[in-house]
């Protein structure tokens, strides 16, 4: 079952999490919940999306901006179906979390913290392999009816 959807946001095409990684300027991803989800589940899965797939040193990196979004979707309780949360990383700002387009405290400085937390839907290990290619503009894996 879908929990949320998803989409990323750049000002030009990425073929590959390298590309979107080392594209220029203001970036997004934009979360649409598509069904009520506990607020310290969402924390959790974000961490251990992180841990799989960004590198040691870079994880360790974005400790305290993990930290702080697990803080600030612990302190909803909730998300429910139909609210949203963007993660915008801005060049000499950093990341700003926002819920229901609400900033939600001061930017996370390090940029690790952006790379660590896209990589849970680019990464090696992405939550949602469809979904990853679907963000990087490829088009979806047509299905053979007549194979097994």
């Amino acid at each position: 079952f879908k929990v949320y959807t998803a989409g990323l946001y750049l000002g030009g095409k990425a073929a590959t999490p390298e590309a979107v990684l080392a594209a220029p300027g203001a970036k997004r991803m934009h979360i649409v919940m598509l069904r009520d989800i506990d607020g310290n589940e969402l924390g959790k899965l974000f961490t251990r999306g992180m841990q799989d797939n960004a590198p040691r040193e870079e994880f360790s990196k974005s400790i305290a901006g993990t930290l702080r979004m697990s803080d600030i979707f612990s302190m909803r309780k909730k998300l429910l179906a139909g609210e949203n949360f963007s993660v915008d990383w801005v060049p000499g700002i950093g990341t700003t979390v926002l819920v229901n387009g609400k900033p939600q405290g001061e930017p996370i400085k390090e940029p690790e913290f952006f790379s660590a937390l896209i990589k849970i839907w680019l990464g090696k290990s992405p939550a949602d392999a469809q979904l990853k290619d679907a963000l990087l503009g490829k088009a979806p894996a047509v299905r053979d009816p007549f194979a097994n």
